[in-house]
Formats: C-alpha cells, sequence, structure tokens
C-alpha cells in the first residue's frame, strides 16, 4: 500500500505546485484556448485561457510512478510501464491537436482523419504489446477474452480480433474523454472519481490475486501485476485531483487534448488490464453520455436532413443553453459520475461476494 499511496501523493503534489508555473509559462507565450464561435456566448470570456495542461498531469504520473518506486526500491512492471506508455502516446497526439490549434489561432486542430489515424496506430500497437508479453504464470496484461466484472469464458477472440477490440477502446474512450472537457473542471472532476475506484479494484484483485498462493480462494482474480496497475490507477487520481484545484471554475488553465486523450487512453488501459470492460461503461457512463450525445445527434441530423435532439451537443451544453449556469452543469454531471462510479464498484464487490 505504501507504494500506491506515495505515488498518488506525489502526483498530487507535483500537480499543485506544477500547474501554475505551467500556466506562467503557457500566458508569457500566449499559449491559449481558442473558443468555438457557435458555442455558448459565455464561453468567448474563456478565450486565451492557457491550454496544453495536460502535459503536467502526464508528468505528474510518470515522475511519481517511478520515484514512488525508486523509494520503496522495487522494480516497475511490464504492466505499469504499458499502461504509462499508452498514456503518455495519446498524450503527445492530444498535444499534436493542440498546437496545431495554437499554431493555426482556431479552435479546430489536426484533422479528424488524422486524429483518428494517430489513436488507430497507438491503440493497435497497444494491443499487440497487451497480448503478447506472457510472464512466468503464462498471463499478459490485456486478455483475448471479452471481460465484465472479470474473463467471460465463452466470449473468446481471435488474436487480431482482440487487437482490434482493444485497440476501438483505446479511441472510444479517449474521444469520449475529449468530448467531455468541454466545461471548466468537468472531465478533471470525473475522471478522479473513476481512476480513484480503479485504484481500489485493483487493491482488491491484489488481495484476491490467484497468484498469491496463501490467499487465493476459488473466486480469485487471475490478471497480471494488479498492485503496480494500482500505482498507476492512483496517480492519476491524484494528479488530476491537483490538477483540478487549477482547472475547477473560473478554469486558470484547461487539459487541452493532450490531458484529455491521455486520460481517456489511461481509462481504457486500466479496463483492459483489470478485466472490467464492461463495467468501465457503468464507472464511466458520464463519458458514454457525452459521447453518446454527439453521435445521436449528428445521426438524427443526417437522418431528418438538419432537425436536431438537443440544443447543442456534448450534452452539457444542451444544458448551459437550457439555461443551467456552468458551475450548475459540472456538479450536476459530477453527482451523476459519482452514482455510476458507486453503482459499478458495488456490481464488482457483489459479483465476488455472491460468488463465495
Amino acid at each position: 500500500m505504501i507504494t500506491i499511496l506515495l505515488a498518488g501523493g506525489l502526483s498530487l503534489v507535483f500537480t499543485l505546485i506544477g500547474t501554475p508555473r505551467l500556466i506562467k509559462f503557457l500566458t508569457v507565450r500566449q499559449y491559449g484556448q481558442f473558443v468555438r464561435e457557435d458555442g455558448p456566448k459565455e464561453h468567448l470570456v474563456k478565450r486565451g485561457t492557457p491550454t496544453m495542461g495536460g502535459i503536467v498531469i502526464v508528468i505528474a504520473v510518470v515522475l511519481s510512478y517511478f520515484i514512488a518506486h525508486l523509494i520503496r526500491l522495487t522494480p516497475p512492471t511490464y504492466s505499469g510501464v504499458l499502461l504509462l506508455g499508452l498514456m503518455a502516446a495519446m498524450g503527445v497526439l492530444g498535444f499534436l491537436d493542440d498546437w496545431a490549434k495554437i499554431s493555426a489561432e482556431r479552435s479546430l486542430g489536426l484533422t479528424a482523419r488524422g486524429k483518428l489515424i494517430g489513436q488507430f496506430l497507438i491503440g493497435a500497437v497497444f494491443g499487440v504489446l497487451a497480448l503478447s508479453v506472457p510472464n512466468e504464470r503464462g498471463l499478459t496484461p490485456g486478455s483475448q477474452l471479452v471481460s465484465f466484472l472479470r474473463d467471460i469464458p465463452w466470449l473468446y477472440l481471435p488474436f487480431i480480433v482482440a487487437v482490434v477490440w482493444i485497440l476501438f477502446q483505446v479511441m472510444a474512450w479517449s474521444n469520449a474523454v475529449n468530448l467531455t472537457d468541454g466545461l471548466d473542471g468537468l472531465a478533471a472532476g470525473s475522471a478522479t472519481l473513476v481512476f480513484a475506484a480503479y485504484a481500489l479494484v485493483n487493491i482488491w484483485q491484489y488481495n484476491q490475486w490467484c497468484a498469491r498462493t496463501s490467499t487465493a480462494g476459488p473466486r480469485c482474480y487471475e490478471v497480471r501485476d494488479p498492485y503496480d496497475v494500482a500505482v498507476v490507477a492512483l496517480a492519476l487520481a491524484g494528479a488530476c485531483f491537483g490538477f483540478l484545484w487549477w482547472n475547477a471554475k473560473p478554469a486558470k488553465i484547461f487539459m487541452g487534448d493532450t490531458g484529455s486523450m491521455a486520460l481517456g487512453g489511461a481509462l481504457a488501459g486500466l479496463a483492459v488490464m483489470t478485466r472490467t470492460e464492461l463495467l468501465l461503461v457503468i464507472m464511466g457512463f458520464l463519458f458514454v453520455m457525452e459521447a453518446g450525445s454527439v453521435t445521436l445527434q449528428v445521426a438524427y441530423f443526417k437522418l431528418t436532413r438538419g432537425k436536431r435532439i438537443f440544443k447543442m451537443s456534448p450534452i452539457h451544453h444542451h444544458f448551459e443553453l437550457l439555461g443551467w449556469q456552468e458551475i450548475t452543469v459540472t456538479i450536476r454531471f459530477w453527482i451523476i459520475s459519482g452514482l455510476c462510479v458507486a453503482v459499478g464498484l458495488g456490481i464488482f464487490y457483489a459479483e465476488w461476494v455472491v460468488g463465495q
């Protein structure tokens, strides 16, 4: 537990201290956000707010992970480093998108095709690496079985199909978090809750781990490196929580695509490594709702030749246009996220209890 708490605490401190320094650096160079003209008019005052704050989140998580291991004199694991690599790679892709916006002085960055190609390549590489390097027990970080609360035995996927399934999750969750990052503190606060939940999931899996022969029971979890994945999960929660101090309304800095895509990739990686891919749909339902609102809006617009379901998508803007204050939308969406996390954790624990 000490390594897990160290990583979470260090990550929190790094973002609390590092974010204002990044704000100063970005402000001096006028690396600010460009706001879409068709959005809520209240958002126009945010134009010029420093963006790319995800840089400090990614650096804080990576540093805290390795420093915690150094302090405790424990070696990093393949699963932990692979998860960090996925997060960092998605962060670099998001940084390129943010930089394209800043350099072109507009609210649109990389082309949709360019972003999707980048996500596809990163997801495919992660999928192959997650399924290709077994440990001494023959376990890989990912699984060729579709999972809910653990692997579902009758949903086996051939290797190529399993890689596609994993890369789909990387693309889906990175875009979902990216779409959620539209209000001050919304994505950071919601992500904190889900990452903290995954720290608990991994700690529980470690305590009931099949590799721990002294405590392993009939309902043990056949996963790889759950303790070290918990280190990354709590580091992510700590980084998001520390960043939220500066990102809460009125935001002094935005995480940008650098942060949102990195966090989305990390969510997908955690789901794959904990064998809870479908459970994440429940715990991260707020992100699903945000992405789903965009999908529904676009599909309905095309089918009806111009009609809309929502006043504006993603759905948080719909409620703003209904007259809700931004802070009201954010807090109520945090509540939704918290409830979804509680339900997901309850289902996860209940499955183990019932199976005893």
